[in-house]
């Protein structure tokens, strides 16, 4: 799943140079009121990428198809008042436009030769100290074979009984 994870990043930061964060997530945004925890500071427009989970099957000869999860989270500060007279609304929409750009960046991606990524659900809510999280989650399928691996298969051995031969 590292590779995933690295391929990603690399692929959003080289294409959205705004993000001053672009990471995997390993939980910064839910330890930002943690002062007992060490991290570095979490700033803003961020996107945190986790790959939580892979279902595999078996296609034989050691090899293994899986059906992965992703989910990317943008994470941007809402400080702005966007109500109908501050004459910032236009907030909203530059918001919607970096969430776009991210989605388009991620749906239909290949990564590595795999099949690509496509968006199977997305949710959006508002998180403590005015940040906004546009969340994410999509599907890819891979496949994993350990490297150098001659698969050898003896011949099966059958055994009958109570059956006279002539």
């Amino acid at each position: 799943m590292e590779k995933l994870l690295l391929n990603l990043i690399r692929h959003i930061g080289k294409n959205m140079p705004q993000l001053k964060v672009v990471d995997e997530d390993y939980g910064q945004l839910e330890m930002l009121d943690q002062e007992d925890r060490d991290t570095y500071p979490l700033t803003f427009p961020a996107v945190l990428i986790d790959a939580p989970e892979v279902s595999w099957s078996n296609l034989g000869e050691l090899g293994q198809k899986g059906d992965a999860t992703v989910r990317a989270r943008l994470i941007i500060e809402c400080y702005d008042d966007t109500h109908a007279t501050s004459e910032t609304e236009g907030r909203i929409q530059e918001r919607e436009e970096m969430r776009r750009r991210l989605f388009l960046l991620l749906q239909g991606h290949r990564i590595d030769g795999e099949s690509v990524l496509i968006r199977t659900y997305s949710r959006f809510y508002t998180f403590n100290h005015g940040i906004k999280v546009y969340e994410e989650t999509y599907s890819l399928e891979l496949t994993e074979r350990p490297d150098n691996t001659k698969v050898t298969a003896s011949r099966p051995k059958v055994r009958i009984s109570g059956v006279k031969l002539a």
